[in-house]
């Protein structure tokens, strides 16, 4: 028996139905089967409410190099390819980028280029993106502004005297548990009571605002990190209500339009039809790492400035600082995971956008883990990263075609 059997990571084949694939129930996907991953996540803006995140009239080439790269790695004493980690990993696309241009794309689990992957938490880091760009535009001042300015509901809760920074890099001092797998958990009864279609407890309120302003204080803001999907819905109240226009919009005017994205996004929505920036982004695994590129490019689309480059900056450090490695991580910006070389989004089941701005590469994964967030599937995931970014780094894009 190999190391992937032992350590569980070792998938059947995916065999394709001659019957028309089911979709999963709507609602949370936390609990869905790993066959019901696998049609739910590219199928996800048919299941539940979204709103459309629309593409501009021009499509931004990806050149392609003529040198494609075919990395080779050992993972505990076992050989690995890329075809052997897409299978014991459940990947449904791998990208990735040196110096702009492609030098290696593969899809799996049915999937095509032009199909959308549901992103999970990699929502998160977007959604800090679009906070940067509503600071340039002058609709938020700075960071370091309370967030009951602009979401005055929470005035006399637990979130009085929380700044933006402390609610990007979930410092905020709220007591919050993040258990999926406790259904009396705060993220499991917050999410389940503001999902679309459920009844709105405070008519006029967001239900997880009705939700956050009851939850008493752990310790003072600022003091420690305490991972909290919540709060990056409440980031995207906070956003809606500064620049008054939905998330949605925001998001095609400042990224989708000017960056030349090739398909529209969906943007799944809450009880009362607010976008869910904790996780609901579904994309292309194309627009999926122009939004690293993006990043790597100083927040700029075209000669347009879209990012303040010392916000970017303050996003792309750790603001919070890990005492251990989370996920080889050693720390958190702005909703984006800090490591020692590069910076990432980080999506529920295996979804990633990982940036290394010196070597000037951005790897974007889509998969549907069998395991969902396990150390171990972190772990492959991580030597895997790892070979791609010394193959690319190796590598010599050469001439694009």
């Amino acid at each position: 028996m190999g190391v992937l059997d032992s350590i569980g990571l070792r998938s059947p084949a995916v065999v394709a139905s001659t019957e028309p694939a089911r979709l999963p129930p709507g609602g949370s996907s936390i609990r869905w089967t790993p066959e019901q991953q696998i049609v739910g996540y590219r199928e996800r803006h048919k299941i539940d409410p979204v709103r459309v995140v629309g593409r501009g009239p021009q499509v931004a080439h990806l050149p392609l190099a003529i040198h494609q790269i075919s990395p080779r790695w050992k993972f505990k004493g076992e050989s690995m390819d890329v075809d052997r980690y897409m299978s014991a990993q459940r990947t449904a696309g791998i990208i990735v980028l040196k110096d702009g241009k492609v030098i290696l794309e593969r899809y799996g689990l049915g999937r095509a280029a032009t199909d959308g992957w549901f992103v999970q938490s990699v929502t998160k880091s977007i959604a800090a993106v679009l906070i940067g760009a509503a600071i340039k535009d002058g609709y938020i001042k700075s960071v370091d502004e309370p967030v009951t300015k602009y979401v005055p509901e929470l005035k006399a809760s637990a979130y009085d005297g929380v700044n933006i920074a402390q609610l990007l890099s979930m410092t905020s001092g709220v007591n919050w548990s993040e258990d999926y797998n406790d259904p009396q958990s705060d993220v499991s009864l917050a999410y389940t009571s503001s999902e679309a279609g459920k009844p709105v407890p405070e008519l006029g309120v967001n239900p997880m605002i009705s939700y956050l302003r009851r939850l008493p204080v752990a310790c003072p803001p600022g003091v420690k990190f305490n991972y909290n999907s919540a709060e990056t819905e409440l980031a995207g109240i906070l956003l809606t209500n500064a620049v008054g226009e939905s998330m949605s919009e925001y998001l095609s005017n400042k990224l989708w339009q000017p960056l030349g994205m090739e398909k529209d996004a969906y943007w799944l929505v809450d009880a009362v039809g607010h976008e869910r920036a904790g996780g609901g982004l579904c994309m292309t695994l194309r627009d999926h790492v122009r939004i690293g590129q993006f990043m790597l490019g100083g927040g700029q689309t075209g000669n347009v400035q879209v990012l303040p480059p010392d916000w970017l900056a303050d996003a792309i450090s750790p603001q919070a600082v890990f005492p251990s490695s989370v996920h080889g991580a050693m720390g958190y910006g702005y909703f984006w995971w800090i490591y020692k070389d590069a910076y990432a989004a980080l999506g529920h089941a295996g979804q990633a956008i990982v940036v290394y701005p010196k070597d000037k590469v951005v790897i974007a994964i889509n998969s549907a883990w069998p395991e969902p967030n396990t150390p171990e599937m972190f772990e492959v995931q991580e030597v895997f990263i790892k070979a791609l970014h010394e193959e690319a780094v190796a590598h010599e894009a050469g001439a694009t075609r």
